[in-house]
């Protein structure tokens, strides 16, 4: 048995998930595994853990690991930058032959457009970091973003997070006091990172850092800002206007045949941090309104694996003639209309 198709998508740095299809593109093993961004595991590890994922795929399903696939598309977090790209991809051709005859690679915004439409699109991240990509039918594309913690995550889970423990180092230390009380959001902090006092949090910022685990505090905090909290809250409202301002950035790029769709541009909104829509919405409206003059926009979210993203891409980009239905892949979250407010 040879599968027809393999891919690998890598849903920030917290996870990947894995689907092997076959020459029908019909799934016949999903399977989720460790973050693949080489950006902070390197490259060996990264490679290892693509690896493994797919040899153990292969053994579910009883393939033995000699057997090359047909082809492994990679949509990864971290891989913007075709230089890198092509490093990774020689890396897995010499240490792993057998893995795949062929490989396709794509940052995991690229894959996540690719899920919705063969002519393009924009997709906005915002998971335990944030991007933002514009590909129009012609292949001309913008970003936004997704350029890591230290240089562009605005939006993100992991930016809630920095804000929120910021804001209470700042109170506390008298340099600049909350806009609003910070117990609430004090002792969140202090039950995410097991800590009683500032000092102790340093580590987690600096000598042990592990940026899924500081960002994953953001569920914590929409949980505070749910309950009615006004310093969690307006964390959210920043977010918001954050992934509004990211998408502004692109949207003027955009060709007509994206602008002109029905329900205006389509924003596929990919991450957990679109899970608090609710709580984003004020900010990313508000930005919106008197920051843009975007007439109409529907944003959109994954009703299937990322991953499936990352195959249509492959299959793209290797001339595979894959079968797709793209309807089935989202559904409608929010549709902005200027004239609504």
């Amino acid at each position: 048995m040879k599968t027809g198709l393999s891919t690998v998508l890598s849903n920030g740095a917290t996870y990947s998930t894995l689907l092997l299809l076959d020459a029908e593109g019909q799934v016949l093993s999903e399977t989720t595994g460790p973050g693949t961004n080489h950006f902070l595991l390197g490259m060996t590890e990264c490679r290892n853990r693509i690896a493994t994922m797919v040899n153990n795929a292969k053994n579910d399903l009883q393939i033995p690991e000699t057997t090359p696939l047909t082809a492994l598309g990679l949509s990864l977090s971290g891989c913007e930058l075709e230089e890198t790209n092509q490093e990774l991809v020689r890396g897995l051709l010499e240490f792993y032959p057998n893995l795949s005859e062929r490989y396709a690679i794509g940052s995991d915004t690229e894959g996540s457009v690719a899920a919705t439409s063969r002519s393009g699109g924009v997709t906005c991240i915002a998971g335990t970091g944030s991007n933002t990509l514009l590909i129009n039918p012609d292949g001309s594309r913008a970003q936004c973003g997704g350029w890591g913690y230290l240089l562009g995550d605005e939006g993100s889970a992991y930016k809630i997070a920095l804000r929120a423990v910021k804001a209470c180092f700042d109170d506390l230390d008298g340099f600049s006091p909350a806009p609003h009380p910070i117990q609430r959001v004090w002792s969140t902090v202090q039950e995410h990172f097991n800590v009683d006092c500032k000092e102790s949090i340093l580590q987690h910022f600096y000598t042990k850092f592990d940026k899924p685990f500081i960002a994953s505090i953001a569920k914590k905090l929409a949980n505070c800002a749910n309950d009615g909290d006004k310093l969690s809250q307006l964390f959210f409202h920043e977010a918001g206007t954050d992934l509004a301002q990211a998408l502004s950035a692109v949207i003027p790029k955009a060709s007509p045949e994206l602008t002109n769709r029905e329900g205006g541009i389509h924003i596929l909104c990919v991450g957990s941090v679109w899970l608090s829509w609710a709580l984003l919405k004020p900010g990313f409206i508000s930005y919106l309104m008197d920051n843009t003059n975007i007439e109409d926009m529907t944003l959109m979210r994954m009703t299937a694996t990322m991953a499936i993203g990352a195959a249509y891409m492959a299959a793209d980009k290797l001339d595979i003639n894959l079968k797709r239905n793209y309807s089935k892949n989202y559904n409608v979250m929010f549709r902005f209309r200027r004239r609504d407010y």
